[in-house]
């Protein structure tokens, strides 16, 4: 079973006067993905280099550095950690040493992965979307499921009464179908 992070994280370390400041956060999307990162990026520092993973779609980026002494090797800890969904930013403020391709790859690679090594990590539970159409005369028993479940669902009103759209996870799709059957006893339409 995949992990992602709980949570975000921030983790400093410096390497030969340079500053080295990695920042992690769970994803669901590629679109959160980038977001996160321009939210993050530091425009002043020298470089703001980034890999993230999604599934099977996967980027990363060197932001001037020689290629693949960066965005590679951030890739590599997320990887190696057995992560998903994850996005790792990793900001570098130049201390006036080189640190040549050998030791790029290290001090990149090597602070994201103490940043992830650091962070709070979770299953990665799937989740199955669920629409559903329910008589008026339903809707509060319904209301009443879902706030029970903890569980947010989109609603649309039609003539017929509320359709109702959500996410929830893979295992729990079963018991909630009966629970919903039986509340609204059975006068539920699934789409």
């Amino acid at each position: 079973m995949s992990l992602t992070l709980a949570d975000k994280v921030v983790y400093e370390e410096e390497i030969q006067k340079s500053r080295f400041i990695a920042k992690a956060a769970p994803v669901a999307s590629e679109e959160e993905a980038l977001a996160f990162l321009a939210e993050n990026r530091e425009p002043e520092a020298t470089h703001n280099c980034y890999a993230y993973k999604i599934g099977l779609l996967y980027r990363f980026f060197d932001d001037g550095e020689p290629s693949g002494t960066a965005g590679r090797p951030i890739l590599h800890a997320i990887e190696a950690q057995g992560l998903d969904r994850v996005a790792v930013l990793v900001v570098r403020y130049f201390g006036g040493v080189k640190l040549g391709a050998g030791g790029l790859v290290r001090a990149y690679g090597g602070v994201a992965a103490e940043a992830l090594r650091r962070a709070p990590k979770v299953p990665l539970v799937e989740r199955v979307g669920l629409a559903f159409l329910v008589p008026f005369a339903e809707v509060g028993r319904v209301y009443a499921l879902l706030e029970a479940r903890a569980l947010k669902a989109e609603e649309t009103y039609t003539p017929e009464g509320v359709r109702f759209a959500l996410l929830l996870p893979e295992p729990e799709r079963e018991s909630f179908l009966r629970a919903l059957l039986d509340v609204t006893r059975g006068q539920v339409a699934l789409e």
